[in-house]
C-alpha cells in the first residue's frame, strides 16, 4: 500500500522535538504535539517499552494519567495497573520525583526540568479470567510474537493540563508485520538494516488517540467499497481457521443492508472491523463481545467458532457497533462529548446508546430480508425472557447515571435486552400514531442532523426534546416505563401490530430455551451442568442428557472455569448440521453423546400473526417491519 508523505508537517515535528534543551516559547508543551513512542520489537517479559514526550512545562507540578474509564464500556478499567516502572526523566537523563496518588495517577516534581516519562506497559488479555479484575476483551490490549491488538488508551496516557494537545504517535514494528489504523498516517521510516519500520501517526486530540485502535502483526486484511464507505477488514486467526476471504462476503451484505435501512445517514468515509479470535489456551481473552468507536469497532470472538456461527455473530455484533453512528457518536450528552477518563459522569439515556443501537440491529436484518419475521420474533421474546430475569423495576434513566455503582451494575446486560425493548414500543407508538409515516429511527434521523458528531445535547433536556418532535403518548410511555419503574406490558404494543402470544413449540438454541439458560455453574467446585430446563429442550432431551449432569468436554475441549466463556460463546452459535461430541458425567460415569446436531425447540410463548388481526393491524405491521 502506498502512502502520501506529508513532508512539512514531518519536518516541522521533528524541529519541534529535537535538541537538549527546552528553553523558547516554540517548544512549550502547551503548544506543541504530545509525542509518544511505542516500540513493540522491544518486547520483554510480555511487555512493551513506552515513551511520552511533551514538550517544556512551565509549572513545578504535572499530573499524568491513563484512563479509569474509557467511553463505551460502562465499568472500570484501571489502565494504570497495567503500568511497570514508570519513570519521569530530565534533560540529562536523570529521573525525577514524582509521587504514584492512586492507580491511574502520576504526579511528578520539578516538571520545568522535565523531558520524557517512560515506562513498561502489560497487556490484559493474558490475565483475564483470574482474580485481578480486568478490561473487558475488545477494550484491552494484547501482546504477542504474532498479534498486538493496540487500543491506544491501554498504551498512552495523558497531562490534566493538556487535554486539548495533539498527539504524535509513532509505533515501531518488524517490517514484515502488516498494520491496520484509521489514524492519520503522516508517514514511514525503515531502519538502516531494513528490519523495522517506525509509523507516524497523527491525533488532533486525546479522544481520537483513544477513538482509533490499531492492530499489528501476522493479520489477514483487505479494503473493500460499501457504498461511498471503504470497509478495511482485519482478522487475526491464530491457527487459520478463518479469514478475511471466507468472512467478507458476510460483512460486505451486511453493511449493504445497513447502508440501505439508514439511507442518506453517514458519518465516516471509513470503517475500520478489527476481528481478533481468541483460541483455547490460557492466555486467550475470555470476553466476547465487541467495542465501538466513532469510525472502527473492535471484536473480540472464540476463533473455534463454525462458519456458519462465526458469521452469524459477526452480523449481530458488528451491525449493532456500527449503528452507533447515530447514538451516541452523532448524538450525544455532554457527559459523553467531554468524557472525563478518571473521574467521569454518566449520561441518564443508556436506553438510547446501548438500547436503540440494539434494536436497530436486530430490525434491519428483518427489515432487510436477512432473516425471516419468525426469527425477528424469536429474537424478541429471547430478550423480554432474559429482561424477566432482571430487575423490571429499575428506572433507566437512574440505572443509566449510577452505572458504575451496584444495584445498577449488576443491570447493565439489562440495557441490550429491555433497552432495545424500550427501542421496540417507541417505534410501535410512533408509527400508530403517524399512520406509519414515522418511526424511531426517522426521529434518530432528525436528531442527527440537528446535533451531529460536535455538538452535545443537554442530557436532562433530550425526552423532553423527542416528546416535542413527536406525540403526547411517547411523553407517557418515557415518564411510566423509562423515568419511572413500571414493567411494560408488550402485549399492549405487540396487539397494535397484530400480534398475538400463543402456546407452542418455539425454536431456540443449545444452550437456552427461548432466552432461559440450560446450564449452571457450581461456584466452589468450577464444575458448570444442565440444569432443569434442559428437559425442556428437545435436542438435549433426545440425547439423554439430565438435569445436573455434569458437562466434561466439548467437541475435544475440556471444560473448565477459566474457557467456559469460549466453548459456550462456539455452543451458542451451533448450527443443525453440525456433528458434535460431548462427553457428561452422572453418578461419576462417563456419558458420551456424539450427534448430528438437529433443529431444536422449547415450549413456552410464540409471537405470530393473530388470524383476526385488523387491514389497520397488518398495515401497521408492514410499516414497522418494512417502512
Amino acid at each position: 500500500m502506498k502512502h502520501i508523505l506529508l513532508y512539512s508537517l514531518f519536518l516541522g515535528l521533528l524541529l519541534a522535538s529535537c535538541g537538549t534543551t527546552k528553553n523558547t516559547a516554540k517548544d512549550l508543551a502547551a503548544a506543541n504535539p504530545i509525542e509518544s513512542n511505542i516500540d513493540i520489537t522491544k518486547v520483554d517479559k510480555d511487555k512493551i517499552p513506552v515513551q511520552v514526550d511533551p514538550g517544556r512545562f512551565s509549572k513545578d507540578t504535572i499530573v499524568f494519567r491513563l484512563p479509569r474509564v474509557v467511553q463505551g464500556t460502562y465499568a472500570v478499567s484501571d489502565f494504570g495497573s497495567f503500568i511497570d516502572d514508570f519513570k519521569a526523566l530530565d534533560y540529562e537523563g536523570n529521573e525525577l520525583r514524582f509521587e504514584k496518588k492512586d492507580v491511574n495517577t502520576w504526579i511528578i516534581y520539578e516538571a520545568k526540568k522535565l523531558d520524557k516519562i517512560t515506562y513498561w506497559v502489560n497487556d490484559t488479555f493474558d490475565i483475564e479470567g483470574g482474580d485481578q479484575p480486568t478490561p473487558f476483551s475488545p477494550s484491552g490490549t494484547n501482546i504477542e510474537s504474532d498479534n498486538y491488538v493496540l487500543n491506544l488508551h491501554g498504551f498512552v496516557g495523558y497531562f490534566d493540563s493538556l487535554k486539548a494537545n495533539s498527539y504524535v504517535i509513532n509505533v515501531t514494528a518488524p517490517i514484515e508485520f502488516d498494520r491496520t489504523s484509521a489514524l492519520l498516517m503522516v508517514e514511514e521510516n525503515i531502519s538502516d538494516d531494513g528490519k523495522y519500520v517506525t509509523t507516524r501517526y497523527k491525533a488532533e486530540r486525546y479522544f481520537d488517540v483513544t477513538d482509533n485502535p490499531m492492530m499489528y502483526g501476522k493479520l489477514d486484511v483487505e479494503e473493500f467499497q460499501v457504498g461511498d464507505i471503504k470497509i478495511v477488514l482485519s482478522v487475526y486467526s491464530p491457527n487459520n481457521e478463518h479469514s478475511v476471504k471466507t468472512l467478507k462476503e458476510t460483512i460486505f451484505k451486511m453493511m449493504q443492508a445497513q447502508k440501505a435501512y439508514l439511507g442518506e445517514t453517514n458519518s465516516t468515509k471509513r470503517y475500520d472491523i478489527y476481528v481478533y479470535l481468541a483460541g483455547h489456551s490460557n492466555g486467550s481473552p475470555k470476553g466476547f463481545g465487541a467495542l465501538e468507536h466513532h469510525t472502527s469497532t473492535v471484536v473480540v470472538m472464540p476463533e473455534s467458532m463454525s462458519q456458519e456461527s462465526l458469521e452469524s455473530s459477526l452480523i449481530d455484533i458488528v451491525s449493532h457497533e456500527f449503528f452507533h453512528i447515530l447514538t451516541p457518536l452523532s448524538v450525544h450528552s455532554e457527559d459523553v462529548h467531554y468524557f472525563d477518563y478518571d473521574q467521569p459522569t454518566f449520561s441518564e439515556h443508556l436506553w438510547m446508546y446501548e438500547g436503540l443501537t440494539e434494536y436497530f440491529a436486530t430490525l434491519f436484518q428483518v427489515n432487510q430480508g436477512l432473516v425471516s419475521e419468525d426469527q425477528f420474533y424469536t429474537k424478541l421474546l429471547e430478550k423480554i425472557n432474559t429482561a424477566s430475569t432482571l430487575d423490571d423495576t429499575m428506572s433507566f434513566t437512574e440505572m443509566s447515571k449510577n452505572i458504575l455503582d451496584k444495584p445498577y451494575a449488576d443491570n447493565y446486560f439489562n440495557v441490550y435486552q429491555k433497552g432495545a425493548l424500550i427501542g421496540m414500543c417507541l417505534d410501535i407508538i410512533i408509527r400508530e400514531e403517524s399512520q406509519g409515516q414515522r418511526g424511531i429511527l426517522s426521529v434518530m434521523k432528525e436528531l442527527a442532523v440537528k446535533y451531529g458528531v460536535d455538538k452535545p445535547f443537554e442530557d436532562e433536556m433530550i425526552i423532553d426534546e423527542i416528546v416535542k418532535m413527536t406525540y403526547p403518548s411517547v411523553a407517557t410511555f418515557f415518564k411510566d416505563h423509562v423515568v419511572g419503574g413500571t414493567p411494560i406490558d408488550y402485549n399492549l404494543y405487540f396487539a397494535k401490530v397484530g400480534l398475538g402470544m400463543n402456546d407452542g413449540k418455539v425454536e431456540t438454541n443449545y444452550v437456552q430455551n427461548a432466552g432461559k439458560m440450560i446450564i449452571r455453574g457450581d461456584r466452589q467446585t468450577g464444575s458448570i451442568m444442565f440444569n432443569d430446563e434442559v428437559i425442556d429442550n428437545s435436542f438435549w432431551k433426545e440425547s439423554g442428557a439430565q438435569a445436573n449432569d455434569k458437562i466434561k468436554e466439548i467437541n475435544g475441549v475440556t471444560l473448565s472455569r477459566e474457557n467456559a466463556n469460549s466453548v459456550f460463546g462456539e455452543v451458542f452459535g451451533w448450527k443443525p448440521g453440525t456433528e458434535i461430541n460431548v462427553l457428561l458425567e452422572r453418578g461419576g460415569e462417563d456419558i458420551r453423546i456424539e450427534k448430528i446436531l438437529t433443529p431444536t425447540y422449547t415450549t413456552g410463548k410464540k409471537l405470530s400473526l393473530n388470524p383476526d388481526a385488523t387491514t389497520d393491524q397488518k398495515s401497521l405491521l408492514n410499516a414497522w417491519l418494512k417502512g
